[in-house]
């Protein structure tokens, strides 16, 4: 199968660090969906990545609908549970963390914009979310080492978190999100050990 994003996709980035996980061998296509020549609207029609196109042809997209897919791919790793309510959750810390990566693209985006051009109301709006997201997601894990709780409980609702925190990372700098959520940093630091975070680090 192959996989196709940028390499600074915070959405790709979790899919790239789930394939890993899971060992599940994959080629890496490195595309800019906002090139005017870009390839990736003939693989999405929302011209958006990551896309996962399968051996037989098929794109898949969406980070969520990928990883849905791919970890019922693969024994190996299982890090989404099966048991309705603790899978809910999971699905939940997921979509949040996802909710934060896309208002921080969005922030992005506006300031890439003329000053004079840009929306205040709209950046606000985006700030906030982010601002309550980071919030949610620290309340969420508390002091536990994972989402799930036990030490050796990682799951998908980690890695989306560790994505997301990633992004913030790389584009904004000035968020202090570590000391203002310090078990996020602890939970951060711990996914970096592991080798499918340190070869997906987002770069420019």
């Amino acid at each position: 199968m192959k996989l196709i994003t940028s390499l600074t996709s915070p959405f790709g980035r979790k899919v790239r660090v789930v394939l890993l996980e899971k060992k599940i061998p994959f080629q890496l296509q490195i595309e800019n969906p906002w090139s005017p020549d870009t390839p990736v609207s003939g693989f999405n029609p929302l011209g958006q990545v990551p896309v996962l196109v399968l051996e037989d042809g098929v794109s898949v997209f969406d980070s969520r609908v990928i990883v849905e897919y791919l970890d019922h791919v693969s024994p190996v790793a299982h890090l989404i549970p099966s048991e309705p309510k603790i899978r809910m959750t999971v699905r939940g810390i997921e979509a949040l963390a996802d909710g934060v990566t896309d208002a921080a693209v969005a922030i992005h985006l506006e300031r890439k914009r003329e000053a004079d051009k840009q929306n205040s109301d709209w950046l606000a709006l985006q700030e906030r979310a982010l601002s309550r997201g980071l919030e949610a997601l620290s309340e969420a894990l508390g002091e536990k080492p994972w989402y799930l709780g036990g030490a050796t409980s990682m799951s998908l609702a980690d890695l989306a978190c560790g994505c997301t925190l990633g992004y913030l990372g790389l584009r904004f700098p000035e968020i202090d999100w570590r000391t203002a959520h310090p078990n996020l940093a602890g939970l951060y630091n711990k996914l970096m050990t592991r080798t499918s975070f340190q070869e997906t680090v987002p770069v420019v």
